[in-house]
């Protein structure tokens, strides 16, 4: 007798789970609540606030020297261009000129943060992918040596504090720049190295390619900046659409690319930045000349005219801006910031929808939010 075979249609339902807090891919205490059917996303509701620091509070409740201290702590990975910022805008507001030499320094700190940054997102990145290379091997190598130069015009390796209102603390020596010119020299076949393991990956090409894919129009609604605004073919990026500093008399690219961004494009995005941010700190040694680095006296009483002012920078997570109201006192009567983090995590739940779970972090990890960067 044959046995009668019988269809029948799978039926699932829906799940609830929490991606964080804990949760080492998400880089820093977020919360993911996902709504799954079967294996695939259905709906992500990001819950923020894990790591509130009170950074605008304690612009307002510091004085503006203590204050410089604190904010490298807004996102921790650059502290460089928080600093810059902020300093913008309160130079906007006191009128204090900036001398030459110290805007090509803080072109060349920025630039070599650039990198670390990028280093630390790349390393991290592919152990999201399970390439266990990644963090304490290749990227990190190049990252000490940035940090052994950072660290001797700073102090510090991570919470810089070396950009201040008026332009920066130290001068560093001519063997500084010796040292760093040779970095640069070098550090273009270390990069190839990074593209050579990873680039051509049959596996980090099938986790990447097409997956987490952020149209144009969605990248504008959100208020997306930087490589991944970019991605999506958005040729926005402040040091060429606004120049500040010395960048109008700087040669460089802005990697952007035509049509809607994904994942992948995201990572070639930021690998070619570093080759950039390499050429303009070349540009950089080459074109600063002697002179002053300091064009405000930086006290415990150090005071800001009364006003109001704005300013931007572009980091490596994209444009990074200070708000702050001055009534002349030693402190801000207002501080408001705007970071890139949060605007490029709220784009989150339109990537992530229709994918299956294991593509949760690889769309995460790409585009490259710092937690205290949103909870400041």
């Amino acid at each position: 007798m044959a046995t009668e075979l019988k269809t029948h249609s799978l039926k699932t339902d829906e799940m609830i789970i929490n991606m964080g807090p804990q949760h080492p891919a998400t880089h820093g205490v977020l919360r993911l609540i996902v709504t799954l059917d079967g294996e695939m996303v259905k709906h992500v509701e990001p819950v923020i606030g894990h790591l509130h620091r009170g950074q605008e509070w304690q612009g307002q409740n510091r004085t503006w020297f203590q204050y410089q201290a604190l904010i490298d702590r807004v996102d921790y990975l650059s502290g460089m261009f928080t600093s810059w910022a902020m300093a913008r805008a309160a130079e906007k507001i006191d009128g204090c000129v900036v001398p030459e030499r110290a805007e090509w320094l803080r072109i060349i700190a920025s630039e070599m943060n650039r990198i670390t940054s990028h280093l630390l997102w790349l390393g991290t990145y592919l152990i999201d992918l399970g390439a266990m290379f990644g963090f304490p091997f290749y990227p990190f190598r190049e990252r000490e040596k940035l940090f052994v130069l950072l660290e001797e015009i700073a102090g510090q390796r991570m919470m810089f504090n070396y950009i201040r209102i008026g332009g920066v603390i130290r001068d560093p020596k001519p063997d500084w720049f010796k040292r760093l010119a040779a970095f640069t020299k070098d550090f273009p076949d270390r990069v190839d190295e990074y593209e050579a393991i990873v680039s051509e990956n049959p596996i980090f090409l099938k986790r990447t390619q097409g997956v987490g894919i952020l149209p144009k129009a969605t990248a504008i609604d959100y208020g997306v900046t930087g490589p991944t605004l970019r991605c999506s073919g958005v040729d926005y990026d402040l040091r060429r659409f606004k120049p500040y500093s010395m960048y109008d008399k700087l040669k460089f690219n802005v990697p952007t690319f035509a049509g809607d961004g994904d994942t992948q494009q995201r990572y070639i995005a930021r690998v070619q930045e570093m080759r950039e941010s390499n050429e303009i700190i070349k540009q950089c040694i080459d074109m600063i000349q002697p002179g002053e680095i300091l064009g405000k006296k930086q006290n415990a009483g150090m005071r800001v005219k009364a006003g109001e002012g704005f300013e931007a920078v572009e980091g490596p997570r994209g444009v990074l801006g200070c708000y702050i109201i001055s009534n002349g006192s030693d402190k801000a009567f207002r501080f408001r910031w705007r970071n890139p983090s949060f605007s490029n995590l709220s784009v989150l739940p339109e990537l992530l929808v229709g994918h299956p779970i294991a593509d949760v972090m690889a769309i995460f990890g790409s585009i490259d939010v710092i937690i205290p960067d949103v909870d400041r």
